[in-house]
């Protein structure tokens, strides 16, 4: 079984427009609201390949009760831990072929729901049936920057593979910190970040740059280069994907289809190979429909076999 890991999780409000009209009133016929952030996303589309999957983070309020409520109606297991403080409302308005987003911060977590939750995480983590773990998204105001590699010590204490999707402070925290995750999954400016200096799409200059020591004892790591496909370094082996072009519709949420798949992948032993091609294809199949975290599986063989692999 995979366990999702939504630190900051919120309710995504979806307001599709015709035409935008600032400062003035804007009456919305259809809008839609389901359970966001990184994490749920990852868990909605392991839930549509028929992985395992339970979802775990922190909720609190109405709007966190109903995430829970939402999850289940999808058949979606989660086991969250409670806080006094409310889950957040993400906006999204759908105007004129744009997208404007208005996301809440969310609560400010307690030293004790901090504390609490760790104790909580590490119950799960240590179950047998937990093989790997996907932690996704921001932390939320209350808890230090190191957070995440508390965690990731407690999956190294149960000998648990994580997979982390997170960029900024948080990330460089884990980086420098003795337990890692199995993989990473930044896009060039993530990385441009991280080590101080731009960073291009060329194979060669990235093939350098995941040599750095920052990035020791990390087994893989995926850049995504957007239409140009990711570039990938594993153990000692370094890979080029490249992807077939396709008419996109709503890329918001691919990286996380992208990390779906990867997860997907490790827990079932793939290949090299077939875990690139399985989460480029996902990441793909998600940015070809409206919904975010959503993959129409449809597609899915004819993609795989347009992926090339280069080992470079």
């Amino acid at each position: 079984m995979i366990l999702t890991v939504t630190m900051n999780p919120s309710v995504d409000i979806s307001y599709p427009l015709e035409k935008f009209n600032l400062d003035t009133v804007n009456r919305v016929v259809k809008v839609s609201k389901t359970p966001g952030g990184k994490g749920l996303n990852v868990t909605r589309v392991l839930k549509q390949l028929n992985d395992e999957v339970v979802a775990t983070g922190l909720i609190g309020g109405a709007l966190g009760t109903d995430i829970q409520k939402k999850l289940l109606e999808k058949g979606i297991k989660n086991n969250f831990f409670e806080i006094s403080g409310e889950t957040r409302n993400c906006i999204a308005i759908l105007h004129e072929g744009n997208q404007t987003e208005i996301l809440e911060k969310g609560p400010t977590i307690t030293k004790s729901e901090s504390d609490n939750f760790l104790e909580h995480f590490e119950k799960l983590v240590k179950s047998k049936e937990i093989k790997i773990i996907a932690i996704s998204g921001s932390l939320p105001d209350g808890l230090e920057i190191n957070y995440y590699s508390k965690m990731i010590e407690i999956c190294e204490k149960y000998k648990k593979s994580v997979v982390l999707d997170c960029s900024g402070k948080a990330l460089l925290e884990v980086l420098k910190n003795e337990y890692k995750p199995k993989v990473i999954k930044p896009n060039t400016e993530e990385l441009s970040q991280l080590i101080g200096k731009d960073v291009s799409k060329n194979p060669d200059e990235l093939k350098k740059v995941l040599k750095d020591k920052l990035f020791e004892k990390i087994e893989w790591i995926i850049v995504s280069l957007g239409a140009d496909g990711a570039f990938a370094k594993h153990n000692d082996k370094f890979y080029k994907v490249n992807v077939p072009n396709i008419k996109v519709v709503n890329p918001v949420g691919s990286g996380d289809s992208t990390v779906a798949g990867i997860t997907s992948a490790i827990h079932e032993n793939a290949s090299d190979q077939d875990l690139l091609r399985k989460a480029n294809v996902l990441g793909m199949l998600n940015a070809m429909e409206k919904l975010t975290g959503f993959v129409n599986l449809e597609n899915y063989d004819k993609l795989f076999n347009e992926v090339e692999i280069l080992e470079i």
